[in-house]
């Protein structure tokens, strides 16, 4: 099998209308996004009618959305690199800002114990999903500046233990266990890739493993996840419901699905279905195929990112700071599909997580259009310093006289 498409930038560039973009990673991406609006526009029907009155109450707020996204994406992809390096100190500032003002009272709004987003009137904005970009930013700026020290030098690693505290500690207080995981692991993968030493890698990962652990044993209702999420039939009706009912779905969607629309669970039998568990709809309604399809195009945009991030490197050898901006997105992208898709399939505890791409959310479609903003601004700049690389003068043959 030819995989050469995989491995190198997109030929297909419209030079005419001075379009000069990875198409193929677009492409992909925006195959996602649509996905999503189909899957959002099927999944939220019922839910939708029950709470605003209207079928399409979701979807059309979720269009809404994606066109602030574009919006967000022209911006990132307009940009240069170095921006972002300029102000990433005072990037991350302000998220943190974001972060801390869902605590103040009139301003953070609570859904389910949980206080996770900034009220705005009209709409909601969960900090946290921009957070974590800038904390992505952030860490990549210092690893640029301090490769070599980041390789010798055990203390090197305080700035980055101080970069994961101070983003990790407020999303954990919201609580948002899940989101403070993608964060921790997204971290330690840039750091991984970015050739930090084994024995730091291994030593960090036992260290997070037993906070892990120690967290998850400090609430008891996580406790009853990872218990339940073994055996959910053994509660069907109470603590194993919602995964019960995940697994019931993917049971009637069999290899065909039952056809798009024609989704049974999203009836009111599955809590969440147009947010944490639009995975198990799309299952139900598009079959096996359906899921394989859909985890095959993650895969592709996921790759393509990590690809990205190698032709950066190899681009800017003296600056890698945008391949660990690819590193980092890449890392945060595969995190977060591992995670839901584990859930939706009951082999993973159940956590509240957005699909990228997928779920329902303002907050995580305009991060997710951002992130591919960045990722073709890093392509493109990279792809121009090899173009200039390539160009070779060549020496004009002196006249001779006489």
């Amino acid at each position: 099998m030819n995989l050469d498409f995989l491995r190198k930038p997109s030929p297909l560039r419209n030079q005419a209308r001075h379009i000069d973009l990875d198409f193929l990673f677009l492409l992909g991406c925006l195959a996602l996004l649509g996905l999503g609006l189909v899957m959002i526009a099927s999944a939220s029907t019922e839910v939708s009618y029950k709470e605003n009155g209207h079928t399409y109450y979701f979807i059309t707020r979720q269009i809404i959305y994606f066109l602030i996204g574009v919006a967000a994406f022209l911006f990132a992809v307009q940009t240069p690199l170095s921006f972002w390096r300029r102000h990433v100190v005072i990037v991350a500032f302000l998220t943190l800002i974001g972060l801390l003002l869902v605590f103040v009272p009139g301003i953070g709004k609570e859904v389910n114990g949980a206080k996770r987003w900034l009220n705005f009137g009209l709409f909601n904005i969960q900090p946290s999903e921009l957070a974590k970009i800038a904390a992505i930013m952030l860490l990549a700026s210092y690893m640029a500046n301090n490769n070599k020290a980041l390789q010798e030098k055990y203390s090197a690693m305080l700035v980055p233990g101080g970069v994961l505290v101070i983003f990790a500690l407020p999303i954990y207080l919201e609580p948002d266990f899940g989101s403070m995981a993608v964060l921790v692991v997204t971290l330690g993968l840039m750091l991984f890739l970015g050739g930090m030493r084994l024995s730091l890698v291994i030593g960090a990962g036992i260290l997070v493993l037993a906070a892990g652990v120690y967290l998850v044993g400090t609430e008891s209702y996580r406790l009853d996840r990872i218990q339940n999420f073994t055996n959910p039939w053994a509660d069907p009706y109470g603590k194993g419901y919602q995964l019960s009912q995940a697994l019931i779905a993917y049971g009637r969607g069999d290899v065909f699905g039952l056809g798009l629309g024609n989704s049974i669970q999203k009836q009111h039998f599955l809590p969440e279905a147009h947010t944490d568990f639009i995975f198990s709809v799309l299952a139900e309604e598009l079959g096996l195929i359906g899921t394989l399809l859909t985890i095959a195009l993650f895969g592709f945009v996921v790759a393509r990112a990590f690809l990205i991030g190698v032709w950066s490197e190899k681009a800017r050898p003296n600056d890698k700071f945008p391949a660990y901006i690819a590193y980092g997105i890449a890392s945060m992208w595969a995190c977060q599909i591992a995670i839901n898709i584990g859930v939706n399939i009951g082999v993973l505890p159940t956590k509240g997580l957005t699909l990228p791409f997928l779920s329902y959310g303002g907050s995580s479609l305009i991060a997710c259009c951002l992130c591919i903003g960045l990722l073709l601004r890093i392509e493109w700049e990279h792809r121009t310093d090899l173009r200039y690389q390539d160009i070779q003068v060549i020496p004009t043959k002196e006249p001779v006289h006489g």
